[in-house]
């Protein structure tokens, strides 16, 4: 008896010991690299997750927002479509987190916790070509309660300008929850500004006037502002405000925030050659035309509309091939539900964005990876569906009333901002945001290393990876997204003597994109980023 009980708990103890999962091995480079952006002193999120400690007061819920996919806030079904920046983790991520909780949160050994990451401070994108900062601070009163207010920064621009990125930088991280971002060249919002005592007006759907033109760029924590490849960008007119439609977070006591942005110009030898037009889906382009959005109470309603007005021929489709840069579907609080797509006219299906449950406070422009190729005179689908029932949390109003256009919190919208360029042969090929990193991330002990180099790159998944050594140390190489979540394992884990050093890398099953290579040694690690076509 007492053979088979040793028997017994040797099984149990190998059994524990093979399914062990630790903060310091398994847990920290997830959450240091998928929830430490937001969530760190003096950023958005509401409680810091730096160290082992904090991350395990809050491990129950961090089990179950991630198990419900609550977060990483990422509304779009990655499975539908593959976008730039996306915040999602893996099942398997999603697995270790709870794996972890049940088994009662094991630290491991500290010495194997990777460093939190250097996040980046000031402008990720280089030295801007204009600043143009709020004119006055804006307090968010501290009374737990969403704001929105819309900013008119003067450009002073005396001609049209050739714009290759904008750059959103919040002043007070912790109140900035997302940010849209347009111009008007009509000055109808710097008139209603006027018509306001304090600095900004309030405006919850859009930016509150009819002139208002929305850019590509928005921002949310954790993203990376799209820097337009060659021969694409967008143009400010002479004279127009740029508009900054601002969601403060609910807070429980005043913050003061006096947010600024970065413009970048196309270079001389880069005009644009191929400008970013906009199309844009209302309810005029629904069937039965305008009148038709409508949302009786107690009810849920979906609606189909078809192609878009303004570069598409009043809404009769594109004749022409065009290549996708982004979508923006927006609704407010009665919005359950996107899906927008196109089919060609050989009956080819290309899905663009499917939100299955679409969330009014982490809405944002999608962008596609690469341009996506449409062809000339394909139709243009988007779905939109809407909650006005007592089972809709979000619902203003109670109960539930009818519903119809308009900007105020009670009223709904159904709009869709299509951003794209004519086509040119190869715009499949052409990647969108590999410029929005610097070159390499550098940390402690590896910063030593003299040379850390990828080649081919861009690449087909087979490439070779150069690097010097000052020092004799173990390395391990991972292949990373843009947001440091781990794809998967290109080396394990061994030594290698100082000096020069190359490796053969043979990175499987990739969508195309832009990923981070990574050198990791027990305390830090560097990155490099390479194109995967």
């Amino acid at each position: 008896m007492k053979l088979y009980s040793t028997i017994a708990c040797l099984l149990l103890f190998c059994s524990l010991g093979f399914t062990q999962v630790t903060f310091s091995e398994d847990i920290a480079d997830i959450i240091y690299n998928n929830c430490s952006n937001c969530h760190r002193t003096g950023e958005i999120g509401p409680m810091p997750f730096t160290n082992y400690e904090e991350v395990k007061d809050w491990g129950t819920m961090i089990k179950y927002v991630t198990e419900i996919d609550y977060m990483p806030p990422w509304s779009p079904n990655p499975e539908y479509k593959h976008l730039l920046n996306e915040r999602v983790l893996t099942d398997e991520q999603k697995s270790k987190i709870a794996t972890w909780v049940d088994n009662g949160m094991l630290q491991g050994n500290p010495q194997n916790e990777p460093n939190l990451p250097t996040f980046p401070t000031g402008s990720q994108i280089g030295s801007p070509d204009v600043v143009l900062q709020m004119a006055q601070s804006h307090t968010v009163i501290g009374d737990n309660k969403d704001e929105y207010y819309v900013f008119v920064l003067p450009t002073d621009f005396t001609e049209d300008k050739e714009i290759a990125c904008i750059e959103f930088r919040p002043d007070n991280k912790r109140a900035v929850h997302h940010v849209l971002i347009g111009y008007d060249e009509t000055g109808q919002a710097a008139a209603r500004d006027a018509q306001t005592p304090e600095y900004g007006y309030s405006s919850f759907g859009d930016f509150g006037v009819a002139g208002a033109e929305f850019l590509s760029w928005t921002y949310v924590p954790g993203d990376l502002p799209l820097v337009f490849p060659e021969g694409i960008g967008e143009v400010i007119p002479a004279g127009a405000d740029l508009l900054i439609q601002v969601h403060y977070a609910p807070l429980p006591s005043d913050e003061v925030d006096k947010s600024s942005v970065n413009i970048f110009f196309k270079g001389e030898d880069d005009p644009i050659e191929r400008p970013v037009m906009t199309g844009w889906v209302l309810p005029n382009n629904l069937p039965g035309g305008f009148a038709s959005f409508v949302l009786p109470p107690n009810e849920v309603t979906e609606f189909t509309a078809l192609n878009f007005d303004g570069w598409s021929n009043s809404g009769s489709g594109v004749n022409y091939d065009v290549s996708l840069v982004s979508v923006q579907p927006h609704g407010h609080l009665l919005a359950k539900s996107f899906e927008v797509f196109a089919v060609t006219p050989q009956n080819d299906t290309i899905n663009i964005v499917q939100i299955p449950e679409y969330d009014f406070n982490w809405q944002g422009a999608y962008t596609m990876p690469k341009l996506l190729p449409v062809p000339a005179n394909s139709t243009w689908y988007t779905k939109a569906v809407y909650d006005n029932t007592v089972d809709n949390p979000y619902n203003p109003s109670n109960p539930p009333k009818f519903a119809f256009w308009g900007e105020g919190t009670e009223d709904e919208m159904l709009v869709n901002f299509f951003n794209f360029v004519v086509y040119q042969e190869g715009d499949e090929n052409v990647v969108l945001g590999e410029n929005i990193l610097n070159s390499s991330i550098k940390v402690g002990a590896l910063q030593n290393s003299t040379l850390f180099a990828l080649h081919p790159n861009p690449s087909d998944g087979n490439f070779s990876l150069s690097f010097h050594l000052e020092s004799d140390m173990e390395i391990e190489i991972f292949l990373r997204d843009l947001q440091g979540s781990m794809i998967q394992s290109l080396k394990p884990k061994r030594s290698y003597e100082s000096g020069f050093h190359e490796v053969a890398i043979s990175a499987t099953n990739l969508i195309s994109g832009v990923y981070l290579v990574e050198l990791r040694s027990s305390f830090d690690q560097i990155q490099q980023k390479i194109v995967i076509r």
